[in-house]
């Protein structure tokens, strides 16, 4: 059988015997009754836990709608002219309504960055601000230590919306929700105590109840006060089939769940191969991003297995921190070593990888030199099939295979 993997603007193609195969995940098959826009709109109009925004909201209140910043696949250009209409209704003046760019600890953007962010309308219609780490008003701590200091807009706002997409989250469970508000729109020190619980084995993708940095994530969002949510769920190609709004608990609950349907795969055992993709560009420009379908294919991965790891990674590895911790190792243990200690903002992906590799090794199909790549602790490859060969003679004929083409979106349930 031939399997097509996305690889920057193309493809790499793997043939594998059938009888090899034990699942190819992609998404359950689901009828989306609404889409795009009008997904949003249906949403709004038929809010989850609270009453329409139209309601809610009063005119000659301070309104902070935090949305996602550049790295983050949310359409806010299809999200924010239904509640700005929604505002509008209330009797809410454009004068009074801003909005932020949760950019966490990522860059800020250009002003042709933000128009494109959030579309030609909402640009000249509202004010459009990046949060901004060096001002921030410290509203209080979480019970595990975190600091909740918050761009002070949002902290000052009168009335607090929070926009996202929902997808699986490697240590947070699922994105989306209180996510906006932490890490969003909080300072680097109060995210590095939030993240550095991501060693605890309760902070994996798609787990809400007993994960700690979920928990730490909303009793932030509650110290800091969310009036509203309005988020997404996309599917493999970055579009909304389906939208959320109401309240910032059961709103995101009914999104998560919405999530489980589409992309929960159960599979009938661990494999001794897992092939996956990010899907292409722009998902696998750098190893930062394509580590997300790395981590979901970690679960579908027995234990002394092969990842073979696609993605063309143009940029390297995409972030400076990164680079350092994995060349300051030794070994790939020392790195989840490291950050169970001293937590760093950027080495969390070097740490997240490190503790594949405790498990699995990982095959790395990229751009990147051969040389570098084995300096990471990874196995270069120029090709897919080529890793799949050597597979074969390692684990024998009837090895067994899973392949993830959209991994950063898929996760693998094991028995």
């Amino acid at each position: 059988m031939k399997l097509e993997f996305g690889y920057g603007t193309g493809c790499q193609t793997v043939e594998v015997p059938e009888e090899n195969i034990l699942s190819i995940l992609r998404s359950n098959e689901m009828e989306h009754q609404h889409r795009g826009a009008e997904a949003v709109r249906y949403a709004l109009e038929h809010p989850i836990g609270a009453k329409r925004l139209s309601e809610t909201v009063k005119p000659g209140q301070k309104i902070a709608l935090i949305t996602s910043d550049i790295s983050r696949p949310l359409p806010s250009f299809d999200v924010l002219p239904a509640v700005l209409d929604e505002l509008y209704a209330a009797g809410v003046a454009p004068a009074d309504i801003t909005v932020v760019f949760a950019r966490g600890s990522h860059r800020g953007h250009t002003e042709a960055e933000k128009e494109h962010l959030v579309g030609t309308r909402c640009y000249h219609e509202v004010r459009c601000i990046d949060s901004d780490p060096e001002d921030c008003v410290h509203l209080g701590t979480t019970q595990a230590g975190t600091p909740v200091d918050i761009t002070r807009t949002v902290a000052e706002a009168d009335f607090r919306l929070c926009l996202g997409n929902i997808e699986f989250h490697y240590f947070a469970g699922y994105s989306g929700g209180a996510k906006a508000i932490m890490p969003g729109v909080s300072t680097p020190a109060a995210i590095q105590v939030n993240h550095r619980m991501m060693v605890r084995p309760e902070a994996c993708a798609g787990r809400l109840e007993g994960n700690p940095i979920r928990e730490d994530i909303e009793e932030a969002g509650e110290i800091c006060g969310i009036d509203y949510i309005v988020n997404v769920v996309l599917d493999e190609h970055k579009h909304i089939v389906y939208a959320v709004a109401g309240d910032k608990v059961k709103a995101h609950r009914e999104g998560c769940a919405y999530l489980d349907r589409m992309y929960r795969k159960p599979i009938p055992q661990k494999a001794d191969v897992v092939i996956v993709s990010q899907g292409g560009a722009p998902k696998d420009a750098n190893l930062y991003q394509t580590q997300k379908a790395l981590d979901n294919a970690k679960h579908a991965v027995r234990e002394g297995g092969t990842v073979i790891l696609i993605g063309a990674c143009p940029e390297g590895l995409g972030s400076a921190p990164f680079a350092l911790w994995v060349h300051e190792a030794s070994a790939a243990h020392d790195l989840a070593e490291r950050i169970g200690r001293e937590f760093e903002l950027g080495c969390h992906k070097a740490a997240a990888i490190g503790m594949v590799l405790e498990h699995a090794a990982i095959d790395l199909v990229s751009e990147m030199e051969p040389d570098f790549v084995r300096s990471i602790f990874l196995e270069p490859y120029p090709s897919a099939q080529e890793a799949f060969d050597d597979a074969v003679k390692k684990y024998g004929p009837d090895l067994t295979v899973i392949a993830m083409p959209f991994g950063g979106a898929t996760l693998p349930i094991a028995p």
